[in-house]
């Protein structure tokens, strides 16, 4: 079935335009991006296939452009291109949200910018985010990546890159490929390790966000800190 095939009120553009963006499923907002099918199948079901391939929305958000050449309908690069500045878009309206206000007016905005950089990564990366002395957002660099179970992290480094940044405070943040996003006993103590050696910096941890695929934790949220 094509959209011109489907009620006007059950179409993807009438009925955001209607009833809101809230209204539309993920596949139909998806659709909405692509315009167009292809051969024998409908724009409704390439969109559903595409978000299958990946596991969801959070899976495609994170998703690279070979990744996306790989999936039928999406080998051009219009769809691609535009399905990439989508989630350029995101990362950049989120990481402004973060550079005008204190990360924790948004809590839920730094895990979803922690999410969008890191859940889907295949391996481990722990990356810092340095914050000024209102706490808003400097800059997040990834600073090490390691196996799908271990990541090396050497506070040094840490503190040389909070030193350049001038940053009165980091948020710590990493990922768990196997999903799971309890904190390990190990990021227990790289937590109280990172806190201790950048105390001496004057420089406080303030969080230490732990994400996967399509979940976060705030290890602050979380218990004394």
């Amino acid at each position: 079935m094509t959209l011109k095939d489907l009620p006007p009120d059950a179409r993807p553009r009438e009925k955001l335009l209607a009833r809101g963006p809230g209204a539309l499923s993920d596949a139909e907002l998806l659709a909405l991006l692509l315009r167009t099918g292809t051969a024998g199948r409908g724009v409704l079901q390439m969109a559903q296939e595409v978000l299958d391939a990946f596991s969801g929305l959070a899976g495609l958000l994170h998703a690279s452009a070979n990744d996306l050449k790989r999936v039928k309908g999406l080998g051009g690069s219009a769809k691609r291109a535009e399905l990439m500045a989508v989630l350029e878009l995101a990362r950049r309206a989120l990481a402004e949200q973060l550079r005008t206000r204190p990360v924790f007016e948004s809590p839920t905005a730094v895990k979803d910018y922690v999410q969008l950089h890191l859940g889907q990564r295949p391996h481990e990366v722990f990356a810092v985010l340095f914050l000024d002395s209102q706490h808003r957002l400097i800059a997040l660099e990834e600073l090490f990546r390691g196996t799908l179970g271990q990541t090396s992290v050497y506070p040094r480094e840490v503190a040389l890159r909070a030193l350049h940044h001038h940053a009165a405070a980091v948020v710590l943040a990493h990922n768990h490929p196997s999903g799971s996003v309890t904190p390990s006993r190990a990021d227990e103590v790289l937590t109280q390790t990172l806190k201790t050696a950048l105390a001496l910096l004057d420089v406080r941890v303030l969080d230490h966000v732990i994400v996967g695929p399509g979940q976060a934790l705030s290890m602050a949220e979380q218990g004394p800190w």
